[in-house]
């Protein structure tokens, strides 16, 4: 019971103190960088790529490339946990935005017929960045209550739409550009002063679903979102995830805590492997809640209508 490993990726976005804490494994990638080398695409920050010079370099433009770990390094590494007798749930990021989930599949057969007692499952999480290291920390917690490995991977099979980002970035040009946006409103990002507004769609692309005329409208409107769209909360571990926006995530934190009075709130920082596509400016909460609709209308509807009042 409750014996499995948990591997993810590099665009899980999390830090090194909360895979330890939830004991969490995660398979590198790899990251181009803008002189032609190539390194490890780790999660945390490198004398190859240090927080601040990273998000300058690229606001400016800067040619990173991101490629995720290929079939063999899979196998690799489940062999080595199969080989321990271990069971392992793998999550990848969303196959709308990589193709880890199918190398990570491909890897899982190879393995399971050279090792036919091994069990292996594999996770398309719908989501990436934040709301993927989510659900993995998700996963820690049932496995910590005693859950097996096949009672956890049907949880998030049947769950994993029912996780939700809402928050801002200051500029969705790299969203857009990166494929990550499942609409056309990227100028919006631009304009001084306006903060679009996202949650994430079903088929794991940011949507932008409204805009507020400033940082103050906008915590305002993420509350209130968040008041109408969450499960729970008492119950759970909401996490605020930030590129480059740590004041304002901080800012976030303490609103959420003092709206919601959850177990916890987590900060967590999005890394090259997101950071290329996401970009700059990122401060938004991720937490479970409602199902996300297929056209995201309703939800669009009540950012709206809140976004009325203001």
């Amino acid at each position: 019971m409750g014996n499995f490993v948990i591997l993810t990726d590099a665009s899980s976005d999390l830090t090194q103190d909360i895979r330890e804490r939830f004991d969490i494994d995660y398979i590198k990638g790899h990251l181009q960088m803008p002189d032609g080398r190539s390194v490890p695409l780790c999660l945390e920050w490198t004398e190859d790529y240090e927080h601040d010079s990273f998000y300058a370099a690229v606001k400016k433009g800067a040619a990173y490339a991101t490629s995720p770990a290929n079939v063999a390094e899979y196998a690799e590494k489940m062999t080595e946990y199969v080989k321990e007798g271990k069971d392992v749930l793998v999550i990848c990021i969303s196959t709308g935005l990589s193709g880890t989930y199918n190398f990570a599949v491909e890897a899982k057969n190879q393995v399971e017929k050279e090792y036919p007692n091994a069990k292996i499952f594999v996770v398309d999480s719908l989501r990436y960045s934040v709301l993927e290291g989510m659900i993995c920390v998700k996963a820690s917690q049932m496995r910590a209550e005693g859950k097996t490995i096949e009672e956890t991977y049907e949880w998030i099979e049947a769950n994993k739409n029912c996780y939700h980002q809402m928050g801002w970035l200051d500029d969705l040009s790299f969203v857009a550009k990166k494929g990550r946006m499942s609409n056309s409103k990227a100028f919006f990002g631009q304009l001084v002063g306006i903060k679009p507004l996202g949650d994430i769609s079903s088929n794991g692309l940011t949507t932008v679903i409204g805009k507020a005329k400033g940082a103050k409208a906008g915590f305002e409107a993420i509350l209130a979102y968040m008041e109408e769209t969450i499960e729970n909360p008492s119950e759970q571990t909401i996490f605020v995830g930030t590129s480059d926006r740590e004041k304002d995530a901080d800012k976030l934190v303490e609103l959420i805590k003092e709206k919601f009075a959850p177990k916890e709130v987590i900060k967590s920082f999005v890394f090259p492997s997101c950071g290329v596509n996401i970009g700059p400016g990122l401060c938004a909460a991720f937490y479970y809640g409602k199902p996300i609709s297929d056209d995201m209308k309703p939800e669009e509807a009540l950012m709206n209508k809140i976004l009325e009042k203001k």
